[in-house]
């Protein structure tokens, strides 16, 4: 087994679930989320507290597997930063290294899902999860990591430079899925992509960082940057290559999507679990898009996440 680091976000997450109030609804050619008017009182059938944020699902995917999992992040000394170290450590993963801030309360989203259609809007304020500037990559030393596994850290180029060139000199690998700040200055984040060795992204934010329309054409972009890329385009799968081997991929099962939240990081831990591991690239695929599936088949964020023992069906999976 390997020793793994997240290095990401730590949220609550708070579901107000409902089956006809939070319907969308379209305005003007728009999707509208909620049939709710300003003003009024609604009457919610569920709600329910979650833990999420894309450094706490990674490190409970690794920890599942029975990997060594680590969490950096940043919590607030409140009742959401201690549910969000309650859950890890049920979880299994080392909390040791999380920090905990005074000025900032622990990040937390309100989830607006719609029971019938799966549908959902997300309210965030990411609190101590909106910097990272305060990390110490001299942690890294200490940690002796196989892998680093980074999820956004809200635009924060010079933290995440300092933790790749740190993972480089260790002599760790680095998987990295950026978010939306990433990706806002693609400039900064390509200089960077020469210290990782998995890029996982979605067909858009691929998109945003080279130059291409198809997903061959992002993949053979990106490939210049990255020894192993995956792409991921929703319903339509994705398409993964590693230098040597390229696949392109459909869903792993067609059914009803419960909760999206979480699914991008079930796909990219899930795959690195397994790679970890000593699996092949094409069973780490395979497994990654069984356990996004999971994930949204259940309420929350990591409810769903597999450990790797389950007994997989076939899926649609084409070497190119």
């Amino acid at each position: 087994m390997a020793r793994i680091v997240s290095l990401g976000s730590a949220l609550q997450d708070i579901y107000l679930v409902d089956h006809d109030d939070l319907a969308p609804t379209t305005i003007g050619g728009e999707a509208i989320f909620g049939n709710v008017l300003v003003g009024s009182k609604v009457d919610i059938d569920r709600i329910s507290y979650e833990v999420g944020g894309g450094g706490v699902n990674s490190a409970i995917t690794f920890a599942r597997h029975g990997h060594e999992a680590i969490f950096l992040g940043n919590v607030a000394r409140d009742p959401a930063g201690m549910a969000v170290v309650q859950k890890l450590e049920r979880e299994g993963v080392d909390s040791s290294y999380v920090n905990f801030l005074e000025r900032r309360g622990t990040g937390a989203s309100v989830i607006l899902l719609d029971s019938k259609s799966g549908e959902r809007t997300i309210l965030t304020c990411r609190g101590a999860s909106e910097q990272f500037g305060n990390f110490d990559e001299s942690d890294l030393d200490l940690i002796q990591p196989d892998w680093l596994y980074v999820t956004t850290l809200r635009g924060d180029f010079e933290t995440l430079e300092r933790f790749l060139k740190k993972a480089r000199a260790l002599g760790a690998k680095v998987m990295l899925n950026p978010g939306i700040r990433e990706l806002e200055d693609a400039g900064c984040l390509t200089k960077l992509l020469k210290y990782v060795d998995i890029l996982n992204v979605n067909k858009s934010e691929a998109a945003r960082i080279v130059p291409g329309v198809t997903l061959t054409e992002l993949l053979y972009h990106l490939s210049g940057y990255v020894p192993t890329v995956i792409i991921t385009d929703g319903a339509m799968g994705g398409i993964a290559g590693n230098g040597s081997e390229i696949y392109r991929f459909g869903i792993y099962e067609d059914m009803r999507v419960k909760d999206a939240t979480g699914a991008g990081d079930a796909f990219g831990s899930g795959f690195l679990a397994c790679i970890a591991k000593g699996k092949s690239f094409r069973q780490s695929l395979i497994f990654a898009s069984a356990n996004s599936t999971a994930v949204v088949g259940k309420l929350g964020a990591n409810r769903g996440i597999l450990t790797g023992d389950e007994p997989l069906h076939p899926m649609p999976i084409q070497k190119l």
